[in-house]
């Protein structure tokens, strides 16, 4: 006979396992720390892209004013200026990045702790069931 209770519990294990549990298993397979610093490490690149083409950009539409004033201690500047902007940049995005996906790994290995409790509860009724047979 079926219990009710078996089938309540294995069809949430099954819909953590089709939803929610892919990823989470992929991210929980991670220490929190490697899981951060490989996200930090992929934000720290993209951001520098990101930054050098905006940059670029910037300097390609005021080339023609750039020229017409191009001194060295402008140059100088306009370097310095750019080295602070892409240091302010990498810290907020690394900042941002380590809290977010501090709290992703975080909040994935609590759904797979949950997930291995509840297949626990379900062993256990198995063996009870099993007892009483």
């Amino acid at each position: 006979m079926l219990d009710e209770r078996k089938v309540k519990l294995m069809t949430r294990l099954a819909f953590y396992e089709q939803t929610q549990g892919k990823e989470d298993f992929k991210i929980s397979a991670y220490y929190r720390k490697d899981y951060t610093s490989l996200h930090m490490l992929c934000s720290f690149i993209w951001v520098t892209i990101g930054y050098v083409l905006v940059v670029g950009l910037a300097v390609l539409a005021g080339l023609d004013s750039l020229l017409g004033h191009m001194s060295m201690a402008v140059m100088v500047l306009i370097g310095g200026m750019a080295i602070v902007g892409w240091l302010a940049v990498v810290i907020i995005y690394a900042m941002s990045t380590s809290l977010v996906y501090n709290e992703k790994h975080k909040n994935s290995r609590q759904r797979v702790k949950k997930y291995n409790h509840d297949l626990t509860r379900l062993l256990k009724m198995y063996a009870q069931t099993d007892s009483q047979e």
